[in-house]
């Protein structure tokens, strides 16, 4: 549809931001410039309406900040009055003499209408409404807003030391720690800002009386002397324009000190006044009902105005005993239980559980490890844990619940479990007052304790802690309860990443990359990747122990990918291949040589024959366990050497590989040709899969 181009764009008016600029080129224009009568009286009519607006938007603000731009309101509004004070003084000194429209209706109406015409009256009522206006509405609430301010700049550190220790617990995300902290600054700048917009009205209440008599006196000077005007004609015609002009700009201002005061006697509810009010006066039946009581008996008094206050005694006595019966009904009703419902469906659902990610499960004996009065620092530690895995494997870890629940059988006292959406991966026992030592290497005399095996399999002893300095010079590595526990829960948390990795989790670390770039997102979910695609890849890594720190490469690789397909796992490696570098770089360190075993060609010809295969590569499970077997023995030797190896095969067979691997007892990192970074030097250190008897 056309536009036509001689309307006036108020929306693009108000996005250049030329309202406020607008408004304070007129106030400037008014002082200076003569204005004609019409001109005044749609001014003085502007002001009386925004004024009525900005009382309103304060009756129906929920809490102050929702207005926080009020100071700024204040201070405009005050200008534009006192712009329209000089302008229409201007008309009234210079035409007074031609009578009440000199200087337009409004002021002519005030002056006729609200006074009827005795200027005497009318400078009562104007001293009355300035009095009102200037010792009592604008003081309190310049009191008030001074209070406010004092108090809320003293309690911004400790609001802030609040929110940084709910942000430490876990209470807040750093997203609500941001806004609450900016709550607080706006909060402590708005009440200091009325600190001072609070001493405008007041200055306005001052010049509202000098202007008058200002006024007043050169009216008088001016219409007796230039214009030899009767002095009683003259005190007549001057003083009731000013004192219709007093008026006109004094109620306005009355108005705009309620609405201050409104605004900062607020206290922040979730609710705008009338409601506040309504639901804190009218929530107990007794004084609307003592009330009436006293209304019917000043009613029934000789002399007095019965029809008043007796109707007003029944219009009482029916509100309190509504509010009465409301308060009965309430209180039944939580008094009584209510029946039954019928089974359904939803009710069903309602009083369903969530299982917690992660929990922690303790013996009754493994408490003082988690209580901090008895100096256990394992939850902290465990807070830690999950710090730290988060930034190894590149998201956040789930909180893991503690919970004291190994009492029901015998012996599970000194027991922990660890489990991952209600199913176990893994379990230990430790004792609080003893120590585990185990060997890094060959020892030469034994330790007195109970034997067991620690988290990786090895010999262990649990000694006291009296045989540590010992325990430390024979070769043992001395650990307390608390750290086996951490390091067992280390360990499960790195092994299962992938398991704890939802939905939820890759949408945040979408979010988090959309802040710094946001076309590479767009441009990748929904379309032309799903986030159940992307969630998947992102599983795929983690389960393949890569992390998925860098986001952006992953996300970058997916794109690219995407043009030509979405199968997961081939997306998987365009991944991989990306993180090439830094697959490397967890392996092998900055070694610039790497240290590599390849397949032997018979067994990778074979493999490659069967990858080949539409219905999918079955290995046979001799084969399989045959390919694990020499892997386990590459593994051992390398392990010996304290070299770190990685198994290279040919991209097609990486999965297929990977896939075996995870079978043997020691799980080597599985890499493609593709993978490899052209400025690392690559070894051949072993050959897995050689004597392989196979029929063509």
């Amino acid at each position: 549809m056309a536009q036509n181009p001689a309307a006036f764009n108020w929306r693009s008016l108000s996005g250049l931001g030329l309202g406020v600029p607008l408004l304070a080129m007129a106030v400037l224009a008014m002082m200076m410039i003569p204005l004609p009568p019409v001109l005044l009286d749609l001014f003085f009519s502007f002001n009386i309406s925004i004024t009525l607006i900005i009382l309103l938007a304060t009756l129906y603000a929920k809490r102050p900040l929702d207005l926080a731009s009020f100071p700024t309101l204040l201070l405009v509004t005050t200008l534009l009055r006192l712009a329209l004070n000089v302008a229409s003084t201007r008309l009234i000194l210079l035409h007074g003499q031609q009578g009440s429209q000199a200087a337009g209706h409004v002021i002519e109406s005030f002056g006729q209408f609200v006074i009827g015409g005795n200027y005497a009256v009318g400078l009562v009522v104007f001293i009355i409404l300035t009095i009102i206006n200037f010792v009592v509405v604008t003081r309190g609430a310049g009191r008030v807003s001074e209070v406010s301010a004092r108090f809320t700049l003293d309690a911004m550190p400790g609001k802030q030391m609040a929110i940084d220790a709910d942000l430490s617990s876990g209470l807040l995300t750093q997203e609500e720690a941001r806004r609450r902290r900016e709550e607080v600054r706006e909060e402590a700048d708005f009440y200091g800002a009325m600190d001072g917009a609070s001493k405008f009205v007041r200055g306005d209440a001052i010049a509202g009386i000098l202007i008058v008599i200002i006024n007043i006196i050169g009216g008088l000077l001016i219409g007796t002397m230039q214009h030899h005007l009767p002095l009683a004609d003259a005190v007549r015609t001057y003083t009731l324009l000013t004192i219709g002009e007093g008026l006109v700009a004094q109620i306005p201002a009355l108005v705009l000190s309620v609405a201050t005061g409104i605004l900062v006697t607020r206290v922040s509810q979730v609710q705008d006044v009338s409601q506040e009010i309504v639901t804190q006066v009218f929530r107990n039946p007794r004084p609307v009902l003592y009330t009436a009581g006293v209304l019917a008996f000043l009613g029934v008094l000789p002399g007095m105005p019965n029809t008043a206050f007796l109707t007003l005694a029944v219009l009482s006595g029916l509100v309190g005993y509504m509010i009465w019966r409301r308060v009965q009904l309430e209180e039944a009703a939580g008094a009584v239980p209510a029946p039954a419902a019928p089974v359904s469906e939803d009710a069903a659902w309602e009083g369903m559980v969530p299982v917690s990610p992660l929990q922690l499960e303790i013996g009754h004996r493994l408490i003082p490890l988690v209580d901090k009065q008895q100096g256990g620092q394992l939850l902290l530690r465990i807070r830690e844990v999950r710090r730290s895995i988060g930034e190894e494997v590149g998201f956040l870890i789930p909180p893991i619940n503690v919970y004291d629940r190994l009492r029901e059988e015998r012996g599970d006292e000194n027991k922990y479990r660890v489990l991952l959406h209600g199913v176990l991966i893994g379990e230990g026992v430790v004792y609080p007052e003893r120590m585990l030592a185990a060997a890094l290497g060959p020892v030469f005399e034994d330790l007195p304790g109970e034997h067991t095996r620690d988290i990786f399999g090895k010999e262990a002893i649990w000694i006291d802690p009296a045989q540590r300095t010992r325990a430390l010079t024979m070769g043992y590595e001395v650990v307390d309860a608390e750290t086996v526990i951490v390091m067992h829960l280390r360990q499960l948390l790195r092994r299962h990443a992938a398991d704890l990795l939802g939905q939820e989790e890759a949408q945040k670390l979408l979010d988090v990359l959309a802040r710094r770039t946001p076309k590479l997102v767009e441009g990748l979910t929904p379309k032309p990747l799903s986030l159940v695609v992307i969630w998947q890849v992102l599983r795929n890594l983690l389960q393949e122990q890569v992390p998925i720190v860098d986001m952006r490469s992953i996300c970058e690789a997916l794109s690219v990918a995407a043009i030509k397909t979405q199968e997961v796992d081939v997306l998987t490696d365009r991944a991989r291949e990306a993180l090439g570098q830094l697959l490397i770089q967890g392996i092998f360190g900055n070694r610039p040589e790497i240290s590599v075993a390849t397949l032997d060609p018979q067994l990778e010809q074979l493999l490659l024959r069967l990858a080949q295969n539409e219905a999918g590569a079955v290995v046979d499970p001799s084969l399989a366990n045959h390919i694990r077997q020499s892997i386990n023995q590459v593994m051992e030797r390398q392990g010996q050497l304290g070299e770190p190896v990685a198994l290279l095969v040919a991209p097609p067979l990486r999965r297929l590989i990977a896939r075996i691997a995870r079978g043997s007892p020691r799980t080597p990192p599985v890499l493609s040709y593709n993978e490899l970074p052209d400025e690392r030097q690559v070894r051949v250190v072993a050959t897995v899969g050689g004597a392989l008897e196979t029929s063509p």
